[in-house]
């Protein structure tokens, strides 16, 4: 949610804005501004809507400078509007201020303002943050900005500038991602790489409570105490390729396609053809301590943890536990020194997720993060990160995050396995194998497109739909309802197969389109009781079966063969036709599939 660039250097800080706002767009927004000095003072252009609505005005009101700051909002306090969007100014307006984050008392800041005589332009928390520096400036925009979030309780990115100091940017952070680029007679920040990669590959790391005060030529960063803090910018390691479609129509499908690449990259140096599973740097020695394992997530990464749990428990007898982000701290989850918590998040910057790491640290537990985003705020607080390689994931519904989410699962739960002795080597090497063979499967899978863009057709019309699996082929099945939600608005529901008869089943009726993931040959039969339930009823069902359980179902209107016999694999292959149906659903009905409403693709805020 919400993005941030901002520019000191030579160049023409507009354009810089502009382009960087518009490798944000995925993170999902309703307005875009920006500020920028133009040698005299500071200019600002903001308008609601895409970043198109922001060009037209910046067409209308040129701007040009050296030193600006640009935000993407998505709204939080105030409805999209322009006079809501960020940059937000101080009173005498030298002072301009972009944010990511909430503020929690803004109230009473504002409250407090108001009193000395400060009046506000918008209804956001945001605008106390301008009006708090100008209040402690006194010539020197450092220690303005260092008094100013002292004050503040929340969460913040902040990216500050001051008319009466051009020659610097000031960026601080608070639990919401934000990075300093590092160029040649220029600098930049930004809330993503994305944003910045076409400008440098050296990065700073921004942590909780630093501040930098950066020029065209100098990177300060200082810690909460003021004193100096000293660290190397890191090489980013993704081309700015990678944040591109490369041909494709949407980042999703581009971002599907890549999914036997980044499975490959996420498994290679990790895993060989007869060698031990490396886990990273985990020591095996920990695995001895640990009694139970809480699995801690939020939308996609949660439906990743219920398949790890599944993996966990069947190779490694280790009772896991699946939590919601959101509900775990709130639920007094029993946690001690004997405790593993995995925290799943794709940015490693989900709030509620960052909120549960926080609380299994403040409790003695051990923390493990998986996550795609090289120093993010939970790979920091975590006692060790597993980084998935799927590269940077633009389409705010995630596909190659998910699966490659479910092979490190996997990976660990070998580890755990093969450190515990907890089960037979013969299944232990049936797995890897089978996981090494994935990116070959996961291409003969994507080739069912075709087949499946031909039922998006027929189906794309629906208002209900209804998804069924049972085992690891129910998680599966509440991933592939969850994509369908996300890009093409069709409510849809995931039951158990063996719960419809207990209440969902009266929902059926003629022409209702039922989704069933069947994969286990083992209780494929018990699956096959579960669609003809449906079909008597008059559904139109669509199957996605592979080999081994293909000719147990004679009764589904439409079946998706996947090649292959099935295995405990499964929802990895199988997850690529549920993209790909929500995909061709969404795009038969034109829907904005990379940006889809209401949804930000970083959720920062609780």
């Amino acid at each position: 949610m919400c993005g941030i660039v901002g520019y000191i250097g030579n160049k023409n800080a507009t354009e810089i804005l502009t382009q960087g706002l518009k490798r944000l767009e995925y993170r999902g927004y309703d307005s875009a501004g920006v500020a920028v000095f133009d040698g005299k003072e500071i200019q600002t252009v903001k308008a609601k809507g895409r970043l198109k609505n922001l060009k037209d005005e910046l067409l209308k009101t040129p701007v040009t400078g050296n030193l600006g700051i640009g935000h993407t909002r998505w709204a939080t306090h105030g409805a999209p509007c322009a006079k809501n969007s960020h940059p937000h100014t101080s009173q005498d307006g030298k002072i301009a201020v972009v944010h990511n984050g909430i503020i929690e008392n803004y109230e009473q800041l504002r409250a407090m303002l108001e009193n000395k005589g400060y009046t506000f332009k918008s209804e956001t928390d945001t605008e106390v943050i301008p009006h708090l520096v100008e209040l402690y400036y006194d010539g020197d925009i450092f220690c303005a900005v260092k008094k100013a979030v002292s004050h503040l309780s929340g969460s913040y990115a902040l990216g500050i500038i001051c008319e009466n100091e051009p020659d610097k940017l000031v960026a601080v952070r608070k639990e919401s991602p934000l990075i300093i680029g590092v160029g040649d007679g220029e600098n930049f920040i930004a809330s993503d790489i994305p944003a910045i990669l076409s400008e440098t590959e050296n990065v700073y790391f921004l942590n909780d409570g630093e501040i930098a005060v950066i020029t065209k030529d100098t990177v300060d960063i200082f810690g909460k105490d003021g004193e100096p803090v000293i660290k190397k910018p890191e090489k980013v390691t993704f081309s700015e390729n990678a944040a591109q479609k490369d041909g494709y129509e949407h980042f999703m499908l581009k971002e599907i396609y890549e999914q036997p690449r980044a499975v490959a990259d996420t498994l290679r140096g990790r895993l060989a053809d007869g060698m031990p599973v490396k886990f990273d740097d985990f020591d095996s020695k920990l695995i001895s301590k640990f009694r139970k394992i809480y699995i801690v997530a939020c939308g996609t990464a949660y439906h990743a943890g219920l398949v790890g749990k599944m993996a966990i428990e069947k190779l490694a007898k280790l009772p896991t536990d699946v939590e919601l982000a959101s509900e775990f701290r709130y639920n007094e989850p029993l946690i001690d020194s004997e405790t593993m918590v995995i925290a799943i998040s794709q940015s490693g910057e989900t709030a509620d997720t960052l909120a549960g790491v926080r609380l299994a640290k403040s409790s003695g537990a051990y923390v493990l993060a998986i996550t795609n985003v090289l120093g993010s705020s939970i790979s920091r607080e975590a006692d060790m990160t597993f980084y998935t390689y799927a590269g940077p994931e633009i389409s705010v519904a995630s596909t190659k995050a998910y699966t490659t989410q479910l092979v490190a699962l996997y990976l660990f739960a070998l580890f755990l396995a093969e450190n515990k002795n907890s089960a037979l080597p013969t299944e232990i090497d049936i797995v890897k194998k089978e996981l090494l063979k994935l990116p070959v499967s996961l291409k003969k899978v994507l080739e069912l497109e075709g087949e499946i863009k031909r039922i998006s057709k027929k189906i794309y019309k629906e208002t209900d739909m209804y998804y069924l699996g049972r085992g690891l082929d129910y998680a599966v099945a509440m991933e592939g309802s969850l994509k369908l939600k996300e890009i093409s608005y069709i409510h849809s529901e995931t039951y158990a197969g063996g719960e419809l008869k207990h209440g969902p089943i009266a929902l059926i009726e003629k022409d209702t389109v039922v989704i069933a993931i069947s994969t286990n040959k083992e209780i494929c039969a018990k699956m096959d009781s579960n669609i003809k339930e449906v079909t008597t009823r008059g559904a139109y069902t669509i199957a996605i079966v592979n080999e081994a359980t293909a000719p147990q179902h004679t009764a589904c209107s439409h079946m998706v063969v996947m090649p292959g016999e099935g295995s405990v694999l499964s929802p990895v292959t199988s997850a690529i036709p549920l993209q790909l149906l929500a995909y061709h659903v969404a795009y038969q009905k034109g829907e904005a599939i990379d940006k889809p409403r209401n949804l930000a693709k970083s959720v920062t805020v609780e």
